[in-house]
């Protein structure tokens, strides 16, 4: 018995549509850079309904070719000819970000497909705005390249109120762009922000069912049921203490269920005392430190026997999203952290 990573193809299926629902006119593409948020490649077909992919490797471009034939746009881009050739092969679209990726594109011999990034205020990949035109001048006419689309990323669309939102977006709409598509939401701003849709949308975390906001968003479904076994069951006597550095102590006699999970697979070592965990459909409370194989839970508002199993997040009760809170740090990084001895499944 061990921990289980199921992904569910209709919550995929059905999140990719609350994208189009929340921007009808805009081409989507799926975010599946990092193994797809920890949710693995080859378990998330629903995905490839969208109009393109998007990675964060060349690698994740080499496993996804032989997956689906949409195109793929390669997010850093290339900067050696060995990388150039083989991202043409596999039919990337290539994010041009730094003026040192200009010379490689110049001299390519191939058709190149190429999204400009432009830094309107995140201040990480993208070329200074002033530096567009000249860009566009050298590369719109070259017979090989052919631009398709001027992208950029907001710094804080997460907080919708933020006052640079509005500040990159004003950036962005006086950029001269020609008749080139534009691209710039991610999943906050897709849901936020109508305005900056453009032609092109990025969803990322939506996709996987959590929400981008500190609130939980009930129209995402969510994607990946992280769960694990029940292996034993232990009653605590009143003013006994619970796994390392006895954090827990229990204030009367307590029924208590070891789980055969913890930071070895994934799962937070941050997460504090009291983090839900979900057992026969009842919410009960981490008790103790999390520790590398195993964590303790106080069981009393449920029964249960070994070999149950505990689903630690994926489920409408209990998501990701509110683990992430308990443990401080965000849906994101659980997601992907995920480790290699979990087993993932696909599930309808």
């Amino acid at each position: 018995m061990q921990a289980v990573a199921a992904i569910s193809q209709s919550a995929l299926a059905h999140n990719l549509t609350v994208v189009h629902t929340h921007a009808p006119q805009a081409k989507v593409v799926s975010m599946v850079k990092s193994d797809a948020y920890g949710h693995h490649l080859d378990l998330i077909t629903p995905l490839f309904a969208a109009d393109m992919l998007a990675v964060s490797e060349l690698s994740e471009a080499r496993r996804l070719r032989p997956l689906t034939q949409k195109p793929i746009l390669l997010l850093p881009g290339v900067f050696t000819e060995e990388d150039l050739q083989e991202a043409i092969q596999l039919n990337c679209h290539l994010v041009f970000h730094d003026l040192a990726q200009l010379a490689i594109l110049i001299s390519s011999k191939h058709p190149v497909k190429l999204w400009i990034k432009v830094d309107t205020g995140m201040r990480r990949l993208g070329i200074a705005t002033q530096s567009l035109p000249d860009v566009l001048s050298q590369l719109d006419n070259h017979e090989h390249i052919q631009i398709k689309c001027i992208m950029s990323h907001f710094a804080c669309a997460d907080e919708p109120m933020h006052p640079k939102n509005i500040q990159q977006l004003d950036i962005f709409n006086q950029l001269d762009t020609k008749d080139f598509y534009r691209s710039m939401a991610n999943s906050a701003s897709i849901i936020s922000r109508a305005k900056s849709h453009f032609d092109y949308v990025r969803p990322g975390i939506m996709l996987y069912g959590a929400s981008p906001f500190t609130n939980i968003d009930e129209q995402l479904m969510p994607v990946m049921e992280l769960s694990a076994p029940i292996l034993s069951l232990k009653t605590i006597k009143a003013g006994e203490t619970v796994g390392y550095g006895a954090t827990w102590k229990a204030s009367k006699d307590t029924r208590i269920a070891i789980i055969g999970i913890g930071y070895g697979d994934g799962y937070p070592r941050h997460a504090k005392n009291g983090t839900p965990v979900l057992i026969n459909g009842a919410l009960c409370a981490l008790a103790g430190r999390v520790s590398m194989d195993l964590i303790c839970v106080d069981i009393k508002q449920t029964s249960a026997k070994i070999g149950d199993r505990a689903i630690l997040w994926g489920n409408v009760k209990l998501r990701v999203e509110t683990v992430a809170s308990y443990s401080q740090t965000i849906a994101y990084e659980l997601l992907t952290g995920v480790s290699a001895r979990v087993t993932f499944t696909q599930c309808a």
